[in-house]
C-alpha cells in the first residue's frame, strides 16, 4: 500500500499564522481524533512551526487511528497505554515525567488499559 502524504498550508483565522497540516491516507492528526465521538486532545497552542497538544485518557479511553508528524511527548500522568500500529501491539507503563520524541507515525491506535489517568503534552512539528 502506498502512503499519500499531502502538505496543505492554510491560514488560522485568530492571528493570521500559516500553518501546515499533513494528511497520511485520510487518517486524522492527534488533535481531530478522538474516541467513540468525542475528542481526547486539545490545542494548548499553536505557531507557525508547532502545536501543543494536551492528550488526556482515564482508563478504558484511548485514541482512535491517527497519524502524528514528527513529535515530542511528555507524560504529565503516567500509566499504562495499549498502543497498536504496523509493528503490532505492545502494553507501555509510562512513568509522570517520562518523555520521548518520535520522527513521525504514520498510524496508531492507543487505550489506556491502567487504573490511572494518563495525560501527555505532545510538541507537534508543521
Amino acid at each position: 500500500m502506498r502512503e499519500i502524504a499531502i502538505i496543505l498550508t492554510s491560514t488560522l483565522l485568530l492571528g493570521g499564522c500559516t500553518t501546515r497540516q499533513h494528511i497520511s491516507e485520510a487518517l486524522p492528526s492527534a488533535l481531530e481524533a478522538g474516541w467513540e465521538g468525542s475528542r481526547v486532545c486539545t490545542l494548548q497552542h499553536q505557531t507557525e512551526t508547532h502545536r501543543v497538544l494536551r492528550c488526556t485518557f482515564p482508563p478504558g479511553v484511548g485514541h482512535e487511528r491517527h497519524y502524528h508528524p514528527p513529535h515530542y511527548g511528555y507524560a504529565l500522568s503516567g500509566g499504562t497505554m495499549q498502543l497498536t500500529s504496523e509493528s503490532g501491539t505492545r502494553t507501555a507503563t509510562l512513568a509522570t515525567g517520562s518523555d520521548y520524541s518520535s520522527d513521525g507515525v504514520q498510524w496508531h491506535e492507543v487505550v489506556n488499559v491502567g487504573e490511572a489517568t494518563v495525560t501527555y503534552l505532545i510538541v507537534e512539528e508543521l
